[in-house]
Order: structure tokens, then sequence, then C-alpha cells
């Protein structure tokens, strides 16, 4: 049975271990052009063991940034500082993936410290947002997005199939589609924000299109060997689950026949009036059935249980590798204490060299020879 240290293999990518640095959002760049921050944070992840580092949401235009403060891949400037921080992360041996995304509704939002509102149009850092339909997300996401033409979906579309090739020539060995979280991708899938009735809306079929679409834009200009990976919204906990967790299943078989490779699962985020119920390892059994019936391997994050609790969903088959975001940012090297706690400390262990292989040379030094 794997374990989480063990090595995980899809397609021509293999991961040193199962753990998995889930995109986050850093909300630091500039025009979207990654920084000086970005360039330390994910070198900083990398070294600090984890088997693949995926690049936070990156938005396909300028108007499918969630913020102004968003990375994006639009454009040439942008591509070129990301090059460096794709050799860094593996350099330090993580394999560097990238999630792409449009924001949709939930577009030309103040950065979360400074409101997680919308911004007015007119205003300095606003645009106009757009969605499948001319419904805002409530809350502090007020602002009225414009209804969709046929035309601006495969717009949209093909600044997804631009921005993949470029993850593609940067050496991404990783590609994930955003298609949770109440973004463009699950505005199209879910009946909170979808209320079209061309073939874009109405019955699951029509509001999948969109997805399966964009999912083929990409795969026509992802090279064969990576892995094309999505994470999608399954559920949104507003009691509508088990209806939205059966078509969710029936769409990843779908997108699976099309190419895709592996799944993130995660919850949809469609309502402020959702009633998530927060706690540890509080999406793993669903994840484990959408494995099951899909046949894909995947993952979830979202509050897994510590190295010995994530170990066992992996060894059980629940999960096939775990995705941790806050965990990493308070300790990036969280993976060296996690391989510590499953195989001890003995240096004559053979399974103990998995701790000393998450660290760079010079911790690895101090940390095996010295006692404080």
């Amino acid at each position: 049975m794997p374990t989480l240290l063990d090595p995980f293999v899809l397609k021509d990518t293999t991961l040193r271990n199962r753990i998995a640095v889930a995109p986050m959002c850093q909300y630091m760049s500039v025009d979207g052009v990654a920084n000086d921050w970005h360039f330390v944070h994910y070198s900083s992840l990398a070294r600090g063991g984890a088997g693949l580092v995926i690049v936070e949401a990156t938005a396909v235009s300028p108007e499918g940034r969630i913020s102004w403060g968003d990375a994006g891949l639009w454009n040439d400037t942008q591509a070129a500082a990301l090059e460096r921080i794709v050799h860094e992360i593996r350099k330090w041996g993580a394999v560097p993936g990238i999630q792409l995304a449009h924001a949709g509704r939930k577009a030309s939002a103040n950065r979360p410290w400074e409101g997680d509102d919308h911004i007015e149009d007119g205003k300095p850092n606003a645009w106009p947002t757009i969605a499948p339909s001319a419904i805002p997300f409530g809350a502090k996401l007020n602002k009225v997005p414009r209804e969709m033409s046929v035309e601006d979906i495969h717009r949209v579309q093909a600044d997804m199939r631009s921005a993949v090739t470029r993850a593609r020539d940067l050496g991404f060995e990783w590609l994930q589609l955003h298609f949770a979280h109440g973004y463009l991708a699950q505005n199209f899938w879910s009946i909170h924000s979808n209320k079209r009735t061309d073939q874009y809306g109405g019955d699951a079929q029509n509001r999948g299109r969109y997805l399966l679409e964009t999912l083929d834009a990409a795969r026509s200009v992802w090279p064969e060997n990576r892995p094309l990976t999505a994470r999608l919204g399954v559920v949104d906990f507003d009691g509508n689950d088990e209806q939205m967790l059966s078509e969710s299943i029936d769409l990843l078989k779908n997108m699976k026949a099309n190419g895709l490779d592996s799944v993130d699962v995660s919850m949809g985020f469609n309502t402020p009036n959702a009633n998530v119920p927060w706690g540890t390892n509080m999406l793993v059994d669903i994840t484990s059935r959408v494995l099951k019936e899909t046949g894909l391997p995947g993952t979830t994050s979202w509050l897994l249980d510590d190295a010995v609790g994530t170990n066992e969903l992996i060894r059980q088959g629940k999960i096939d590798f775990a995705s941790f975001g806050r965990r990493l940012l308070a300790e990036p090297h969280w993976p060296y204490r996690a391989a510590k706690e499953l195989t001890g400390n003995a240096t004559d262990d053979r399974h103990a060299a998995a701790a000393w292989a998450t660290l760079p040379a010079p911790y690895a030094h101090w940390l095996a020879n010295y006692r404080e």
C-alpha cells in the first residue's frame, strides 16, 4: 500500500512524495506580473520538501483576475517573470504546476485584507465582470455581472488556450484548471449562477458544456505526457448536495473521457448562504466516492489531518495524494516533520531517509548531526 512518503506517478511526471502544495492566491502581483515575493514564496515551498508545488490561481485575462493583485499569464512579460519560478521549483526537487483561472462574477474585488468586497465600476482597480447570467454572488460581492454572449464564451476559451500554451512553453509539468470556488467555470456549472436558456444552461449536460469545451481547449495544446487536472466544486452544502454530487461525478466521467487525468475535489462556494460543515477531513468521504466512481486519481484539501492521519487516508485508498495549503504556509518544512513522525528518528532505518530527502543539504547537515 502506498504511503504519504512514497512517489506518485501520473503520465510522465513523478512526485517525490504525495505531499502537494495547493494553489494559494498571494494577491501580490502588479499588472499580473510575479515578483520577488513570489520567487521567495515558491522557492521556500519547493525547498520545504513537497512533491508538487502548484502556483496560485493565475488569470487568463485581465478581466479574469479576482483582484488587481492577482497573477496573470496573458502576456509575455508575465511569462518571463514565471520562468525563473518554474526553474527554482524544479531545482529543489519539486514538480512545478500551475492553476489557470477566470474569476467570473467574483472578479474586480479588493484584496482580502483590504475588504474582500467588490470595487465599484469607475473606481481605481475596478472593471466590469462577466458570468453566464446577470446574477450577483451576493453579500460583499454584489456587483451584477454582464451575461456572456456565445462570442464571449469562445473568447474566454481562446484566452485559456493561449495561457495553457504559455504554461506549456515555460516548462510547467502539471496543469490544473480552476473549475471551483464560485469562479467562472463553476458559475456555468452551478444552478445558483446559471439561468441561461441556450445550449450553455438548463440541465446538467448543458451547464457542463462550458467546462468540457474549456477542457478540450486546454487539451488541444497541452502535451499528452503531462498531467492535465482540474479542481472542481462538487457540493455546495446548500441542501441540494446529493444531486450536485451525482451530476458532478457524471461530468467528471465525461471529462475523463475527454482527457482529464486527475481531480482535486472541492466545494462550489456558489452561494453565501452555504452551511459548510467545517472540520478535519471534511471532504475526504466525498472525495473517496468521487475517485471510486469516476476512476480518476485525485486529492482534496480543506483541513486534512496530521501526518499520521493523512498517511492512513492514502493507505486506505481514500485519496491518492494530499493537498495542503495553510499548513505549509505556516511551516514550509512540514514535509520533513511529517516524514520524521512517520519513520522515526533512526538514521539507520532505510525509511528514515525519506525525512532527510525532503531537506536541502545545509539544513539536513545541521539537523542530522546536532541536537539542541
